[in-house]
């Protein structure tokens, strides 16, 4: 018990904003009760993954006893990120409250970077559909504007949340949907059983259109999926634009020389929820060839401004701000 009040403590440290970063009524930390299951079990609806304690801050932008919309923030591999920082103030400054996830330290992981083997890719959808059903019983957030945002490994996570196959098996028990997805760089090379059925809501992408870690060029694919399906969806790409173009710590420009990148792998589910690599047919694994490292992770001011327009504008209209 010890042990695990310390990882909670230690992610409410990380998690508290800096003062004066923004102007908020209200900081609140809540415990999160979710698993840590593989992809495997995720996609074949089982629930008794080992059971973990997750922290999640929730910032409250104004005082008061009214409904505030909110958003669901997911971080990428390197854990809270200063973009994830940013992107909570840009959100509080227009009155919608924000919820991040901390999604690693409770399961003892520092950062996935290297090492994408230490948790399943859609461990953080479920994540997120367990902070949805924290939101939407608290008395300050309005449990009809909950939207969901993600940045790179996040992104996948807040893109495969709105599949109606996912959210039956793994949704809130209040069937609620989330409002809006915002994926930002979201990998879209794993085509799963039914991934083209979503959520009716609107989903967003943006993607740097130069990524070399997470190839804009899969999304391209599942969009046009998606649309051909009568889908809310639009994908923004920024000419130019690497990875994290929204992290003003990647400025200059970073090699990431050992983090793993499945730019060139094409993955498929198949029966038993087994996901392979459809040149080797073969489950896949962080060792197959068509990983590579030394993807490039940089900053964007240009990039990073338009996105920060799109996402209020698209907050805006789906919140009726």
């Amino acid at each position: 018990m010890r042990g695990t009040l310390r990882l909670i403590f230690t992610a409410v440290v990380a998690l508290l904003p800096a003062l004066g970063s923004a102007q908020i009524a209200r900081v609140e930390v809540h415990p999160i009760q979710s698993v840590t299951m593989t992809d495997q079990d995720f996609l074949n609806g089982r629930k008794d993954g080992k059971p973990v304690l997750l922290a999640g801050q929730l910032r409250i932008p104004r005082p008061g006893a009214d409904r505030l919309p909110a958003v669901v923030l997911l971080h990428g591999s390197g854990g809270v990120g200063t973009n994830v920082v940013d992107w909570e103030d840009q959100l509080n400054s227009i009155g919608v409250a924000t919820f991040v996830i901390d999604a690693f330290t409770g399961r003892g992981i520092v950062g996935t970077s290297t090492d994408q083997g230490q948790l399943g890719r859609l461990a953080m959808t479920y994540d997120a559909y367990r902070a949805l059903e924290i939101l939407e019983k608290h008395s300050r957030i309005d449990p009809l504007r909950i939207a969901v945002m993600g940045f790179s490994r996040g992104g996948q996570a807040a893109l495969y949340a709105s599949v109606k196959r996912f959210q039956r098996m793994h949704g809130p028990a209040s069937g609620r949907d989330f409002a809006a997805y915002m994926p930002f760089y979201a990998s879209c090379g794993t085509k799963f059983v039914d991934d083209d059925a979503v959520s009716p809501n609107p989903i967003g992408m943006f993607h740097g259109a130069a990524d070399n870690y997470v190839p804009v060029a899969p999304c391209r694919d599942y969009v046009a999926r998606l649309k051909a399906k009568g889908a809310k969806v639009t994908l923004t790409e920024y000419p130019g634009a690497s990875h994290v173009f929204d992290g003003r710590n990647f400025r200059p420009p970073v090699i990431a020389a050992k983090s793993q990148s499945t730019r060139n792998c094409q993955l498929a589910e198949t029966q038993n929820g087994v996901v392979v690599n459809l040149k080797t047919r073969q489950a896949f694994s962080y060792a197959d060839p068509c990983v590579e490292l030394g993807p490039t992770i940089a900053y964007d001011e240009k990039a990073h401004a338009e996105s920060v327009k799109a996402v209020k504008e698209l907050v805006t209209a789906t919140f009726r701000l």
